[in-house]
């Protein structure tokens, strides 16, 4: 379904007082169980194949494999089993081998119903972020990105981490501004970033009311950095209370797994036998 359908319902979810949640999947199952949970729309992108392949989500900015490439392939196990959850496909909108007004009509086609900027420069900074920039695969790529989808009637949700990129993306028309904080903390593969969830609202704060002055009616949410629970989560929103929700990525999938995994299989290894005087193990039913 179109954007125009969707933003509605997203419109009277907040109305109501419920927050506004976004899913990262990296696997048909991981999106399967967002859908069961309600969430309001299911991203997927290639940091979630790496992450739910053991690996860090930072391998997604990484020459790995081609990121627009890898979505198309992951949109064969994601989208036939979700029916109800709108699902954006992350795209890498500084490939110069991609047309990218083409691309998103394929997407579209494939039945996405709508787009991210993922692998986005704006995670970069330094003279690497300055050399893209010169170079032709700057965050303007992705502003134009977004604002074709949003002529295409496509959902768009954008991470940004500045004042700058939170007002050029609102103002492109992007229904999601996503206040990146940084790599999600926690877990065995999770940033060790020292940034507390009092900085992680103070930053998510400042691109709210930068994104908010470039366009009254787009939704702000948080993610990353230490927003790695539901009661981070809630703490954040707390301390903005202009910001309307949540996309979490390793929070919803890789966290969880990691948890949940560990301790079913330390029971396993936990599972006693009784053995025989000799040391043996008795065979046979009544043994």
């Amino acid at each position: 379904m179109s954007r125009q359908h969707h933003v509605p319902l997203f419109r009277e979810r907040i109305r109501s007082g419920r927050a506004l949640i976004g899913a990262g999947a990296g696997t048909g199952l991981s999106a399967k169980c967002a859908e069961e949970a309600g969430v309001d729309f299911i991203v997927i992108y290639n940091a979630g194949r790496f992450r739910m392949a053991g690996r860090g989500s930072m391998a997604g900015m990484m020459p790995y494999g081609n990121a627009n490439d890898i979505v198309v392939e992951m949109s064969a196990e994601v989208l036939p089993v979700v029916s109800r959850t709108p699902v954006l496909a992350g795209v890498c909108a500084t490939d110069p081998f991609k047309n990218i007004p083409l691309f998103l009509g394929r997407l579209k086609e494939l039945g996405f119903a709508g787009v991210q900027n993922f692998p986005s420069v704006c995670l970069l900074d330094g003279s690497v972020r300055a050399d893209l920039e010169a170079t032709g695969y700057g965050f303007d790529k992705e502003v134009e990105m977004v604002r074709t989808a949003r002529e295409m009637d496509m959902l768009t949700a954008t991470y940004v981490r500045t004042e700058d990129e939170a007002r050029d993306m609102a103002a492109a028309g992007a229904d999601i501004v996503v206040a990146h904080v940084g790599l999600t903390t926690a877990g065995m593969i999770g940033s060790t970033s020292p940034m507390s969830l009092a900085d992680a609202a103070a930053r998510t704060a400042q691109i709210h009311d930068a994104a908010k002055a470039a366009r009254e009616d787009v939704f702000v949410v948080c993610h990353g950095g230490p927003i790695a629970t539901p009661d981070d989560a809630q703490e954040v929103l707390r301390m903005v209370p202009g910001a309307v929700g949540f996309l979490g990525a390793s929070s919803m999938e890789r966290l969880p797994a990691e948890t949940a995994l560990v301790d079913t299989m330390r029971r396993f290894t936990e599972v006693s036998i009784t053995p025989t005087d000799d040391g043996s193990q008795r065979t046979g039913a009544l043994a």
